[in-house]
C-alpha cells in the first residue's frame, strides 16, 4: 500500500484530503514525497508563523528534550516559569494568569468554563460566522450548523448577535450574559475584520452588564495581523485572551490568558494531563523570544501590506474584494473557491479555504517579496 492508501484505509475520514503528501519542510517551503516543491500558505492554519524547521525552534526541541519533556502542572517546572514570565511580559498588565492547554480549542474550552465560574451566570454570546473549535462548549458557540447538527443537543444557554452589529450587540448583552467571546477577525468566517465600534460596543456593553469579554486569537496572536495581537489595533482590552496555533512553533498548545480579578476558581476544577509541559513551554518561550526581538510582527504588517497591494493589482473580474491585515488575508471570489486553490497547488502554491468562496493566505511570518510576488503569479495564471 502506498502511503496515502495507508491513511485513506485506516483514518477517521473526517478531513478532506489533498492528493499530495509532504515529507520535509524549510522556511517556507514544503516538498511532497515526490519532491515537488511548494510555497505554504498554509502554514498548517497559522501555526508556523516562523515558517518550517526554524533554527531556533529547532534547538528548543533538541536543548529541552534532553533535560524534561514531561511535567505535571502538579508540579512547579522551570520551563514553565520561563513561559509566563514571558506572556505577563507581553501582555496588559491586568492579563496576569494563564492556563495552559493543548490547542486552540481547549483554550476557548477553559475562558467559558472560567467565564461562567467567575460571573454564576450561564449565557454565553457569540457572533454569526465565527469559529472557536469544535469541542463540546467551543462548538456551542460557533455558527455554522453543518459542524454543529451531528452533535446536537450541545451545551445550552448560547446564542449569537451579527458580526458588527452594534445595535444587535446591546440588546443580546444583558445581566444574564457571562461572557462575550469573539474573533477580532474572523478567520473561518472570511477573513472579516471587526470594525472599531464594535468592538468598542462589545467591551462598553460587558462593562455595563458585568459580563466577561473574551477574545479569541487563536489564529490571529503572535504576530499575524502585524501586531504582536490583534486587540492592539482597536486598543480594547479583553478580560480573557485566547492563544494557541503560532506560540507553539509547530507543536500543540493553548494559552488561555485572563484578568487577575477572575480569582474564584475551585482547585482541580478545570485540568490538563499535558498542558504546561516542559518540551513545549521552552518551544514557545523561544518562539515569542525570537518573535520580538527580531519584530516579526512589524515584517508581517509590512509583507502584508505589500501582499495586499499585490492581489489588488490583480484586475480579474472574479475577484469580488481582497481584505485582510498583516498576512491573513482572503481572496473573496464571486464563484466557489475549491477549485481555484486546487489549481494554485499545481503551480507550486498551497492556498487555504475560508467559506465557499474565499480564499485564505496564512504564509509564515518570514516569507519575503519574492515569494510574495510567485504566489500571486500562481493566483493570476489560475485565474486566467
Amino acid at each position: 500500500m502506498t502511503l496515502q492508501e495507508i491513511e485513506q484505509s485506516f483514518t477517521s475520514g473526517l478531513y478532506h484530503k489533498r492528493p499530495i503528501t509532504l515529507v520535509r519542510g524549510a522556511g517556507v517551503r514544503v516538498w511532497d514525497s515526490e519532491g515537488h516543491e511548494y510555497i505554504d500558505c498554509t502554514s498548517g492554519i497559522g501555526v508556523a508563523a516562523l515558517g518550517h524547521a526554524h533554527p531556533v525552534i529547532v534547538a528548543a526541541v533538541q536543548k529541552q528534550s534532553e533535560l524534561l519533556i514531561t511535567c505535571h502542572e502538579m508540579f512547579y517546572n522551570n520551563s514553565r516559569a520561563e513561559l509566563l514570565r514571558c506572556l505577563s511580559g507581553l501582555l496588559p498588565k491586568p492579563l496576569t494568569k494563564f492556563f495552559f492547554s493543548n490547542s486552540g480549542a481547549e483554550a476557548n474550552e477553559a475562558a467559558i468554563k472560567f467565564a461562567r465560574a467567575t460571573t454564576g451566570r450561564s449565557a454565553i454570546v457569540s457572533a454569526r460566522r465565527g469559529y472557536h473549535g469544535k469541542t463540546m462548549g467551543a462548538l456551542s458557540a460557533n455558527w455554522d450548523r453543518k459542524n454543529r447538527e451531528p452533535f446536537e443537543p450541545l451545551v445550552p444557554d448560547f446564542e449569537s448577535l451579527r458580526f458588527n452589529d452594534c445595535t444587535t450587540a446591546k440588546e443580546v448583552i444583558t445581566e444574564h450574559t457571562a461572557a462575550v467571546i469573539i474573533e477580532v477577525i474572523q478567520g473561518e468566517g472570511g477573513v472579516r475584520p471587526a470594525s472599531q465600534d464594535f468592538l468598542n460596543t462589545l467591551r462598553k456593553a460587558c462593562n455595563d452588564c458585568g459580563a466577561l469579554l473574551i477574545i479569541d486569537e487563536v489564529q490571529t496572536g503572535f504576530g499575524r495581523t502585524g501586531r504582536m495581537f490583534a486587540f492592539e489595533h482597536y486598543e480594547v482590552i479583553p478580560d480573557i485572551l485566547t492563544l494557541a496555533k503560532a506560540a507553539g512553533g509547530g507543536l500543540p498548545i493553548g494559552i488561555t490568558a485572563f484578568h487577575n480579578k477572575i480569582d474564584n476558581l475551585a482547585k482541580l476544577s478545570h485540568t490538563t494531563t499535558f498542558g504546561g509541559n516542559p518540551l513545549v513551554c521552552a518551544v514557545a518561550t523561544s518562539v515569542i523570544e525570537h518573535l520580538v526581538r527580531e519584530d516579526i510582527p512589524k515584517r508581517a504588517a509590512d509583507r502584508g501590506a505589500y501582499f495586499i497591494e499585490q492581489l489588488r493589482a490583480i484586475d480579474h473580474p472574479e475577484i469580488r474584494e481582497v481584505r485582510g491585515k498583516g498576512l491573513m488575508i482572503g481572496v473573496e471570489l464571486k464563484h466557489p473557491a475549491g477549485s481555484v486553490a486546487r489549481n494554485m497547488m499545481n503551480e507550486g502554491v498551497l492556498a487555504l479555504l475560508a467559506g465557499n468562496n474565499i480564499l485564505r493566505f496564512l504564509p509564515p511570518l518570514i516569507i519575503d517579496t519574492t515569494d510574495i510576488d510567485q504566489v500571486v503569479s500562481a493566483l493570476r495564471r489560475v485565474l486566467t
